[in-house]
């Protein structure tokens, strides 16, 4: 672990799974408050586990990618809106390390390590109202909204895009605090209620070349293009979390129930429609942890590959995880909706707020059409063809 963590005798797990029982306590009434969990965040900054992505020789743990996403699943288990921005914040960093060399991101990599800085994402190239004009050689001007910016708020750094006149992304990384920087705080969905993951604003904020990520840049070999498959196995393991947490507390309400009046057995453990329903639930569960590990090493080893990796290699990482994220939104969805059928009416009271499962994995699941993984799958069976890269796979 990193020298500078407190926890320096614990596994990166066991403090994910310490933070998750201090989360825990609180998740229920935070998730109706919504706003940004800022005690929890510092939680998370103290904690060690910002700098589990950075590689050894700029001060991090270079953990690799399976102890990165376990601590996700763990976080997901109690508060899948804390799982979602420290999970971008990786996927951030992973960003930066695929987009540009060492010798550009070393210094952004210390600094993160020494200081236990939180990253924010204002990226979304899908929203094109940002505008980045150059107005010197070594100075950009970017102007505009962005959409969706998970965890911006009390980040520390920023990652951020504009397009230029030509039409081209540009990607930045600056301070949150730059001047001309604000966040509208106007997120106020049913889920995911503590990702601040409404609107930024750039006014004529100042972004200089070198912070630019101009090296290789998205999507420009089959290297840089493994963000978006990233990205895709964060969810779902915020997935599997969710429905592994929803288990656990729809497991633990039925140890002390009585069975329906009309059940044969007394107590509820003993139901044989209660076991029938927790059957399938650890089935499905199952399944998804089995193809969530395939496709992590499946990662794991095209990053190792770095870049030289091909396009027929990372096209495999590209279905296994399709194959993960769909297995896993099926599951998160079935077994957060349907916990209520063995638990009872009394689950359904506004103080335990156990819907917030469904409505978290629910929000989440729709950040891109799961119709689409189908599809590729689909193709990738009957003629051999993998995905192409794009932002979203």
């Amino acid at each position: 672990m990193n020298a500078r963590s407190p926890n320096l005798e614990l596994s990166a797990v066991e403090i994910a799974e310490k933070l998750a029982a201090e989360f825990a306590k609180t998740a229920a009434q935070r998730d109706k408050q919504g706003g940004n969990p800022k005690h929890e965040r510092d939680l998370i900054r103290q904690s060690g586990l910002l700098g589990l992505s950075i590689p050894k020789a700029f001060g991090g743990q270079g953990a690799d990618w399976r102890t990165i996403f376990k601590t996700i699943q763990t976080i997901a288990r109690v508060d899948s809106s804390l799982a979602h921005v420290y999970g971008f914040h990786h996927l951030l960093i992973a960003t930066v390390e695929l987009f540009s060399q060492a010798e550009q991101y070393a210094p952004w990599f210390k600094q993160t390590a020494e200081q236990n800085l939180f990253w924010g994402n204002t990226l979304n190239p899908l929203d094109r109202r940002t505008t980045a004009t150059q107005v010197s050689e070594n100075e950009f001007i970017f102007h505009g909204d962005k959409s969706f910016c998970s965890g911006s708020m009390d980040s520390d750094i920023l990652l951020c895009s504009g397009y230029n006149e030509a039409g081209k992304l540009l990607i930045g990384v600056i301070p949150t605090a730059r001047e001309g920087v604000s966040f509208l705080g106007d997120w106020n969905n049913m889920g995911q209620r503590q990702t601040d993951s409404g609107t930024s604003h750039f006014e004529q904020v100042k972004v200089f070349k070198d912070e630019l990520l101009l090296n290789p840049g998205p999507l420009s070999t089959p290297y840089s293009s493994l963000r978006p498959l990233i990205a895709q196995l964060i969810f779902v393991h915020m997935f599997l979390g969710v429905a592994e947490g929803a288990f656990d507390v729809a497991k633990d309400t039925v140890q002390t129930q009585k069975a329906w009046s009309k059940s044969l057995a007394e107590q509820a453990v003993n139901d044989p429609f209660t076991q029938k329903h927790f059957a399938e639930f650890y089935v499905q569960l199952e399944g998804v942890r089995l193809l969530a590990n395939k496709a992590i090493q499946t990662l794991q080893q095209a990053w190792d590959i770095g870049a030289d990796l091909t396009a027929a290699q990372r096209g495999e990482v590209s279905i296994a995880i399709a194959t993960a994220k769909i297995a896993a939104t099926n599951t998160s969805l079935y077994i957060t909706q349907n916990i209520f059928q063995v638990m009872g009416a009394r689950a359904t009271t506004a103080k335990l707020n156990l819907d917030r499962f469904w409505r978290n994995v629910r929000t989440q699941t729709l950040h891109d059409p799961v119709d689409y993984k189908y599809q590729e799958i689909g193709e990738w069976v009957l003629t051999g063809k993998v995905p192409d890269p794009s932002f979203y796979s």
